[in-house]
Formats: C-alpha cells, sequence, structure tokens
C-alpha cells in the first residue's frame, strides 16, 4: 500500500490562515508574537505595565476552513500568576463550525510571578505542542483562540488535511477596557466576556481590553480611529481610579480628547461608553487601589465630594456622554452597574476583579443590553449563548 502522507506544516503569520484580533506581530528567532496594538505604538508605551498586556492575546484567533481532522500548534507560552492567588487556566480553544468549543491546556512554558504589576520572579519552562484532534474530516471553519492572559510565540501549525484562509465575521467589534474586559479569570478565551458576545452577536472582535491599562492612552485613541470598525465600546475609568492616574479637573477633558480621536475617524459609527461595574472598596474612594495582604484590593484615596470615585466618575461620564448626544445621535452610555452591580458582589474573588461566573453573567446582559433583539444595536442573526 502506498505510504499514508503526513501533516504539513502550514506557514504562520498568513498563507492558509487569518491571523483576526491582531494588529501586528513580533518575529523572534524561533516563531513571532501577536501584538494587540499596529507597530506605529511601540515607542509611545513607556510603562513596563502595558508592555506586558499588549502581547497577551485576548480575542486573537487563527481562522482557517479545513478538512483537517487534527491540527497541531508549536509554541512557547509564558503564564503569569499573581503572587496572592493559584494559577488561572491557561487553555487553547478551537470552535468548530461555530459552535463546538474544544479546549486544550498549555503547561510547560515559563511561569512569571506578578506583584504590584511587575514581574517578581519567573520560573522557566518549555515549548509544547497543542494537538487538536477528533474535529471530524469534512469541511468545516475552525477558529483557534489563543491564551487571554498569556504571551504566546506561535512556532508551527501542521494539519493533516487541506487548509485554506477562513473569513471573520464581516461586521467588526472594537472594544477598549480593562481587565474587567481582559477577563484573565474566565478559564478560556472564549468564555472572556467579550469573546463570549461577538460570538453571540457574530461580531469579528478586536479586544483592546488591557489588564491595568486602561488609562484613556492618546496612542488607543489613534489606533480605534484607523481600524475599520461598526460597533465601538469603550469601558473605561476603573484603572484611572485604581491608579490615582487622573483628577475631577482632568479626567472629563482627557475622556471628551479620546472620544474626539475615535470620531474624527468614525464620526457615524455606533459608539457606546460603558462606566464601571460595582466595586465595594472604590464606590466612594479615590485610588490609589491596592492589594492587601491577603490580596484583596482596598482603595486608598479621598473620600472628599471632589475625590475621583467610582460613583463621581460615572456621573462625570455620563455627563460627557450627554454633553455630546445632541450632536451625535451614534453615542451612547452604559452604566457598569447593570452589568455587574451590588447583588454580584459575592462574585468578585478578590473584591475588584469578577470571577468566571461573573464574567458569564456580564457577557449575558451586555449581549442582551447592546446587541441583542431588544438591545440598543440589535445585530442580524444575534442570539443569546
Amino acid at each position: 500500500m502506498p505510504e499514508q502522507p503526513g501533516p504539513r506544516t502550514l506557514d504562520l503569520p498568513g498563507g492558509a490562515v487569518t491571523l483576526a484580533g491582531a494588529l501586528d506581530v513580533e518575529r523572534t528567532a524561533t516563531g513571532f508574537v501577536p501584538r494587540r496594538l499596529p507597530a506605529w505604538t511601540r515607542p509611545r508605551i513607556t510603562d513596563p505595565y502595558m508592555r506586558l498586556m499588549v502581547p497577551r492575546p485576548a480575542g486573537v484567533r487563527l481562522v482557517l476552513r479545513t478538512d483537517a481532522d487534527a491540527l497541531e500548534l508549536d509554541v512557547f507560552v509564558t503564564r503569569f500568576r499573581n503572587a496572592h492567588f493559584p494559577l488561572f487556566p491557561v487553555e487553547f480553544d478551537a470552535v468548530v463550525g461555530g459552535t463546538r468549543v474544544v479546549s486544550r491546556p498549555a503547561r510547560r512554558g515559563d511561569l512569571c510571578v506578578v506583584r504590584a504589576g511587575e514581574v517578581a520572579g519567573t520560573e522557566p519552562g518549555e515549548p509544547e505542542t497543542i494537538r487538536f484532534d477528533g474535529l471530524g474530516t469534512g469541511w468545516k471553519d475552525v477558529e483557534v483562540w489563543l491564551p487571554q492572559a498569556a504571551v504566546v510565540e506561535l512556532r508551527a501549525l501542521r494539519a493533516d488535511g487541506t487548509v485554506t484562509p477562513g473569513r471573520p465575521p464581516r461586521r467588526k467589534w472594537v472594544h477598549y477596557g480593562s481587565s474587567i474586559s481582559h477577563c484573565a479569570e474566565a478559564g478560556g478565551p472564549t468564555r472572556t466576556w467579550p469573546a463570549r458576545v461577538a460570538r453571540s452577536a457574530g461580531l469579528d472582535l478586536t479586544s483592546l481590553a488591557f489588564a491595568g491599562n486602561c488609562h484613556l492612552d492618546p496612542f488607543v485613541a489613534r489606533t480605534i480611529r484607523d481600524l475599520p470598525a461598526d460597533v465601538i465600546t469603550l469601558k473605561v475609568a476603573v484603572n484611572v481610579q485604581n491608579l490615582d492616574s487622573l483628577k475631577v479637573r482632568t479626567f472629563g477633558p482627557v475622556l471628551h480628547g479620546f472620544l474626539d480621536t475615535v470620531r474624527d475617524g468614525h464620526p457615524h459609527t455606533p459608539l457606546l461608553v460603558v462606566s464601571p461595574i460595582f466595586c465595594p472598596t472604590a464606590e466612594h474612594r479615590a485610588g490609589p487601589t491596592v492589594q492587601d495582604a491577603t490580596g484583596r484590593y482596598v482603595a486608598k484615596g479621598d473620600t472628599s465630594p471632589s475625590a475621583l470615585s467610582l460613583v463621581r466618575m460615572r456621573e462625570l461620564i455620563e455627563e460627557v456622554v450627554a454633553v455630546r448626544a445632541d450632536g451625535d445621535p451614534r453615542l451612547a452610555y452604559l452604566d457598569g452597574r447593570s452589568l455587574f452591580g451590588a447583588a454580584d458582589a459575592g462574585d468578585l474573588y478578590d473584591g475588584l476583579h469578577p470571577n468566571a461566573d461573573g464574567y458569564r453573567r456580564i457577557g449575558e446582559r451586555f449581549h442582551e443590553r447592546v446587541f441583542g433583539p431588544s438591545g440598543l444595536w440589535p445585530q442580524p442573526g444575534s442570539t443569546p449563548e
């Protein structure tokens, strides 16, 4: 009998595979690392913690169409664990035919321990192969979602069948946010709330969610301005409170400036501004908000009426949107507490971040209020997950 051909190695990036959700790639000696901001932003990123966030591929996926029953992805994964808590699952998810999700863990790469936004130590690891098998031999669409809270160096992709480029959904959604949108604790890349919403609404997600680093940076506004988008959402302010990086005097003008830049490129695109979800320690107190000895986040700042607490920030965000609304009918505001409020506080595992169940509810509520059949901007074919 003739010898059966072995798996084919495919070119990455490009070739027969579409890389969705990434705006840049960093070449290495052994592969490449997807990045979520364009190359021109690199010298503008001055904060070390932000440099750690841009290559963490939330929303980044390999999109292909194939008749292969098995795919193998050679990777080197850098995982990150908060010094106060166990490592959250680091998973690769293959979405097959738009519905079936096959998850595979990453276990062998570097493990970095993070304390106060800095890497305090690293346990070196090794490369590994992530294998998805039993996909079925018929033609189907496959998306391989990369771990949202790790850094992934992609080295090779092999398939035991034919592969052609996949097509992400036609309508494009750009979302900007903090760790509450980055969702390190969600359990897997398709279980972050933006990923859940994008899949339910049939949208091509570009996630600009940067844990600890949603500070209304001008280079992010310019990035959004220049991206194709059918809808844009901005979930802002909690990181400003966390680091006490702006004051009442400056927060409103900075938000106006961010919106001005986005509107320069998208004068009529639906644009939603979402205020922070509920956070007990920061509702009536300014930042900084820091971890105590147990790992819980505690706000340490001022409680006066002039303090930039979450209550005050929601008022300022709503005022900014209201002032602009007369001349901008496609601009809207959503109170973040409608997504996760005081009744949900039991799912804040560290006093600030939701657990996996909390993120699932945020996704369900966001979909219903924004993209669902009775939402702000219903999407064709949108169905609850």
